[in-house]
């Protein structure tokens, strides 16, 4: 029985903003753990390349382009998916925008654009494909939903981007919210909070790598296989039974008295 814990054979996963980054990390570990992965993103271009990079070593991964900043977004890339599967046994909801600017400047679209595309759009995606979970889902194999926040979104870090930290505590809780209703559908709502991890969206961390490590308990950016240990952590049997919790994969720093990352 232990032996296929974190076994993600037979199961269907969708990942959204999976094109680069912690997306594409969480992909590339479902697909080896024998998941079929769909992967979105809002470029086509670079949707398209992911999931043949990761289609290439055996594995299924397909891609499925589709901006979900909007409500509308959400519904379209729900309906598009469920043209190809009936069932959907785990959502990674990763999509996700930041912005910057000082206080007196912040402007309103750098507030809407963050919170729509951190907060509203998981909940809709979720709504939206609610019918596809709920088919995956029993008792004895949940479906899951995963949320992306950050652990901007448990401590706040020296950068001026309010609205990017105000979205991840949001979908912290509403993670806990969700998870609190859909459990009685057998489907398991969690949340990873990332730290340091090289990214378009961290490029401190992509592009200074060595200077950012200083300031981490753990002496080290994150890695690849950090944020996929986690990721099928949650998505696999070895998780079913953590209800509603958020999982920091940080080095140590969100409960460490240092200086942000």
């Amino acid at each position: 029985m232990t032996k296929d814990l974190f076994s993600l054979e037979g199961r269907v996963a969708l990942v959204t903003g999976g094109s680069r980054g912690i997306g594409k990390m969480i992909a590339a570990g479902y697909v080896a753990q024998g998941a079929k992965v769909y992967v979105s993103s809002r470029k086509p271009g670079p949707c398209d390349e992911t999931a043949a990079e990761l289609s290439a070593g055996g594995g299924t991964c397909i891609s499925l382009p589709q901006d979900v900043s909007t409500v509308e977004g959400c519904r379209a890339l729900a309906a598009r998916f469920a043209e190809h599967e009936p069932k959907l046994d785990i959502l990674v909801n990763n999509a996700g925008a930041a912005w910057g600017a000082a206080f007196d400047e912040f402007p309103e679209s750098g507030w809407d654009k963050v919170m729509n595309l951190n907060v509203k759009s998981p909940f809709f995606l979720t709504q939206a494909l609610h019918p596809q979970l709920r088919a995956a889902a029993s008792a004895d194999q949940p479906a899951k939903v995963i949320n992306v926040a950050s652990i901007d979104g448990i401590r706040p870090n020296p950068m001026e981007t309010y609205s990017y930290h105000a979205s991840k505590s949001g979908l912290i809780h509403l993670t806990r919210r969700m998870a609190a209703t859909l459990i009685r559908d057998n489907i398991v709502v969690t949340a990873i909070a990332p730290g340091a991890f090289a990214s378009e969206m961290n490029r401190d961390a992509r592009d200074h790598g060595d200077a950012v490590a200083k300031r981490i308990p753990a002496r080290r950016i994150g890695r690849d296989e950090d944020m996929q240990g986690v990721a099928i952590y949650l998505a696999s049997r070895a998780g079913d039974y953590a209800v509603g919790i958020t999982i920091a994969v940080d080095g140590g720093v969100a409960f460490a008295d240092v200086g942000g990352v």
